[in-house]
């Protein structure tokens, strides 16, 4: 190349360098992000076998929708056994509050009636000895022998009436009641425990969701706390991206911002919901010659629910501060 064609090379090549910094030099306001999900993991708080498994990846579920159950048989067998242990307080307890059999309390009425009979007629024989023996008909030991007859004949009827009040108050004690009813209340507790870790054996979604995975298949073994299956609500996914210690103090909870992704449409509205007190270096990801020696914050913004199912997690995305379309 002539040596008077250098100034001219020199200048083209300085031209081009700075036409492809200014390319890359980012819009003001706008920085590239991703999503990410805040996944549910279901899991039972024991160990077993998987028995049912009823839903698979991808699917949408509802509210309160069946998800798995594992073998239940040991916990049906504690809630057997705890509802015969309950079934069987209850028993004792109704046999001490009640009284006795109603043929034996016939029985005892029947008594009572005889001996109240029988004292009747032993007054009226009293009466009438007593006018015999003022007109000297009977002797006094004859007068005597009528008044014990009478005041034993009452003295048998105090004694029925009282085995009847007898009969018809309940068997037991008071503290034999009282610990009848203790051993009710926790046969009760009992059985609710078993009834508790009986549904602890089945697995229900939460909340509208969609299935973002599942871990382990019918049959096999589950460890105690392992998750069965992943959710993913729709009000479960959120904006992160990272911005300069120069935009971090302008930015505010609650601030909207706009984001965009390749196929999603047209841009999404998100709402500031979480800002990084603690700065990072620049992640290699976003690597570029005006920001790798700066640092950043991080921020989370949430989308509306309106837009559930327009990103996945992990796509990327652009978010603007300041939206001009």
């Amino acid at each position: 190349m002539p040596r008077k064609l250098y100034p001219l090379y020199i200048c083209l090549t300085l031209c081009s360098v700075l036409a492809v910094s200014g390319c890359e030099k980012k819009q003001a306001g706008h920085y590239s992000g991703y999503a990410e999900g805040e996944f549910v993991l279901v899991a039972a708080p024991a160990a077993g076998r998987l028995e049912k498994r009823w839903v698979q990846r991808g699917q949408e579920v509802k509210a309160g929708a069946p998800l798995f159950i594992l073998e239940q048989e040991n916990e049906k067998a504690s809630r057997r056994e705890a509802e015969a242990r309950l079934r069987t307080a209850d028993a004792r307890l109704s046999n001490l509050t009640r009284g006795r059999r109603p043929s034996e309390i016939d029985a005892l009425i029947a008594g009572a009636a005889q001996a109240d009979a029988a004292k009747k007629l032993s007054l009226t024989q009293l009466e009438r000895f007593e006018k015999l023996f003022a007109s000297g008909y009977i002797s006094r030991e004859q007068l005597d022998e009528a008044r014990t007859a009478n005041a034993t004949n009452t003295a048998r009827v105090a004694e029925a009436e009282a085995r009847l009040r007898s009969a018809r108050e309940s068997l037991g004690r008071d503290k034999e009641i009282e610990g009848a009813r203790t051993e009710v209340e926790a046969a009760s507790a009992a059985l609710a425990q078993s009834n508790w870790r009986l549904s602890q054996r089945a697995a229900h979604a939460p909340s509208a969701a969609l299935v973002y995975d599942t871990f382990y298949s019918e049959g096999e073994w589950v460890p105690a706390g392992s998750p069965v299956v992943s959710l993913l609500p729709p009000g479960n996914l959120k904006f992160r991206f990272y911005v300069p210690e120069t935009v971090a103090g302008s930015i505010k909870p609650g601030q909207t911002v706009q984001a965009s992704c390749d196929g999603c449409g047209k841009p999404m509205t998100a709402l500031v919901s979480y800002i990084s007190r603690q700065p990072e270096y620049t992640p290699p990801v976003i690597y570029s010659r005006d920001q790798r020696t700066r640092l950043v914050f991080l921020v989370e913004a949430i989308p509306g629910p309106e837009y559930a199912g327009r990103v996945n997690p992990g796509q990327p995305v652009d978010i603007w501060l300041k939206w001009t379309p």
